[in-house]
Protein backbone atom coordinates (compact mmCIF):
# COMPACT_ATOMS: atom_id res chain seq x y z
CA UNK A 1 0.00 0.00 0.00
CA UNK A 2 1.02 3.45 -0.95
CA UNK A 3 2.18 5.59 2.09
CA UNK A 4 0.21 8.15 1.62
CA UNK A 5 -2.89 5.79 1.07
CA UNK A 6 -2.00 4.44 4.87
CA UNK A 7 -2.04 7.93 6.41
CA UNK A 8 -5.12 8.55 5.08
CA UNK A 9 -6.88 5.43 6.19
CA UNK A 10 -5.18 6.57 9.72
CA UNK A 11 -6.73 10.14 9.46
CA UNK A 12 -10.59 9.59 8.02
CA UNK A 13 -10.34 6.07 10.15
CA UNK A 14 -13.74 5.86 12.32
CA UNK A 15 -11.93 7.19 15.51
CA UNK A 16 -9.20 9.03 13.91
CA UNK A 17 -11.54 11.66 12.42
CA UNK A 18 -13.23 12.31 16.08
CA UNK A 19 -9.86 12.39 18.10
CA UNK A 20 -8.67 14.46 15.57
CA UNK A 21 -11.58 17.01 15.75
CA UNK A 22 -11.78 16.69 19.80
CA UNK A 23 -7.83 17.68 19.71
CA UNK A 24 -8.78 20.43 17.58
CA UNK A 25 -10.50 21.90 20.52
CA UNK A 26 -7.60 21.70 23.16
CA UNK A 27 -5.11 18.69 24.74
CA UNK A 28 -6.93 15.89 26.39
CA UNK A 29 -6.14 13.59 28.50
CA UNK A 30 -7.06 9.80 27.49
CA UNK A 31 -10.13 9.78 29.70
CA UNK A 32 -11.35 12.82 29.12
CA UNK A 33 -10.58 12.14 25.54
CA UNK A 34 -12.41 8.58 25.53
CA UNK A 35 -15.75 9.79 27.54
CA UNK A 36 -16.19 13.46 24.72
CA UNK A 37 -16.13 10.07 21.46
CA UNK A 38 -18.03 8.07 23.23
CA UNK A 39 -18.27 4.58 22.48
CA UNK A 40 -15.02 3.99 21.99
CA UNK A 41 -12.76 1.14 23.71
CA UNK A 42 -9.66 1.95 25.80
CA UNK A 43 -8.28 -0.56 23.49
CA UNK A 44 -8.97 0.99 19.98
CA UNK A 45 -8.86 4.65 21.91
CA UNK A 46 -4.87 3.72 22.60
CA UNK A 47 -4.06 2.11 19.23
CA UNK A 48 -5.82 5.12 17.22
CA UNK A 49 -3.26 7.48 19.50
CA UNK A 50 -0.65 5.66 19.10
CA UNK A 51 -1.07 5.45 14.97
CA UNK A 52 -1.64 9.11 14.71
CA UNK A 53 1.33 9.60 16.80
CA UNK A 54 3.60 7.63 15.04
CA UNK A 55 2.31 9.78 12.00
CA UNK A 56 3.87 12.93 13.12
CA UNK A 57 0.05 14.04 13.76
CA UNK A 58 -0.77 13.70 17.96
CA UNK A 59 1.78 14.68 20.07
CA UNK A 60 1.79 12.63 23.76
CA UNK A 61 3.31 14.44 26.43
CA UNK A 62 3.91 12.03 29.99
CA UNK A 63 4.01 13.84 33.06
CA UNK A 64 6.77 12.02 35.61
CA UNK A 65 4.11 12.36 38.53
CA UNK A 66 1.87 9.86 40.71
CA UNK A 67 -0.52 9.11 39.49
CA UNK A 68 0.70 9.39 36.10
CA UNK A 69 -0.57 12.34 33.36
CA UNK A 70 -0.66 12.00 30.11
CA UNK A 71 -2.31 14.59 28.00
CA UNK A 72 -2.70 14.88 24.21
CA UNK A 73 -2.56 17.40 21.46
CA UNK A 74 -2.04 17.71 18.03
CA UNK A 75 1.31 18.62 16.09
CA UNK A 76 1.46 21.10 13.57
CA UNK A 77 0.98 18.97 11.25
CA UNK A 78 -1.95 17.13 13.02
CA UNK A 79 -3.98 20.28 13.40
CA UNK A 80 -3.88 20.85 9.50
CA UNK A 81 -4.89 16.83 9.15
CA UNK A 82 -7.74 17.77 11.94
CA UNK A 83 -8.92 21.29 10.01
CA UNK A 84 -9.06 19.61 7.11
CA UNK A 85 -11.04 16.44 8.67
CA UNK A 86 -13.47 18.96 10.17
CA UNK A 87 -14.33 20.61 7.16
CA UNK A 88 -15.52 17.45 5.80
CA UNK A 89 -17.35 16.71 8.95
CA UNK A 90 -18.94 20.30 9.13
CA UNK A 91 -19.94 19.57 5.04
CA UNK A 92 -21.61 16.26 5.86
CA UNK A 93 -23.60 18.00 9.03
CA UNK A 94 -24.48 20.99 6.14
CA UNK A 95 -25.80 18.51 3.39
CA UNK A 96 -27.15 15.56 4.95
CA UNK A 97 -30.91 16.53 4.02
CA UNK A 98 -29.73 15.81 0.36
CA UNK A 99 -28.13 12.90 1.42
CA UNK A 100 -30.77 11.76 3.16
CA UNK A 101 -33.01 12.89 -0.14
CA UNK A 102 -30.60 10.68 -2.73
CA UNK A 103 -30.23 8.02 -0.11
CA UNK A 104 -34.59 7.17 -0.16
CA UNK A 105 -34.68 8.25 -3.86
CA UNK A 106 -32.45 5.28 -4.64
CA UNK A 107 -33.82 2.88 -1.90
CA UNK A 108 -37.17 3.77 -3.91
CA UNK A 109 -35.71 3.14 -7.24
CA UNK A 110 -34.05 -0.02 -6.32
CA UNK A 111 -37.55 -0.85 -4.69
CA UNK A 112 -39.26 -0.67 -8.18
CA UNK A 113 -36.88 -2.10 -10.32
CA UNK A 114 -37.06 -5.33 -8.02
CA UNK A 115 -40.90 -5.30 -7.85
CA UNK A 116 -41.15 -4.93 -11.61
CA UNK A 117 -38.16 -7.58 -11.81
CA UNK A 118 -40.54 -10.02 -9.71
CA UNK A 119 -43.67 -8.71 -11.80
CA UNK A 120 -42.38 -9.79 -15.24
CA UNK A 121 -41.03 -13.17 -13.35
CA UNK A 122 -44.33 -14.09 -12.41
CA UNK A 123 -46.25 -13.33 -15.80
CA UNK A 124 -43.26 -15.31 -17.31
CA UNK A 125 -44.46 -18.44 -14.84
CA UNK A 126 -48.02 -18.14 -15.56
Amino acid sequence: MCPHRLVLEHVTSRWGVLVLIRLLERPHRFSELRRAIGRVSEKMLTQTLQTLERDGLVHRDAKPVIPPRVDYSLTDLGREAAEQVRALALWTERRMDGVLAARQAYDEDRRTHAETLRAGHEARTL
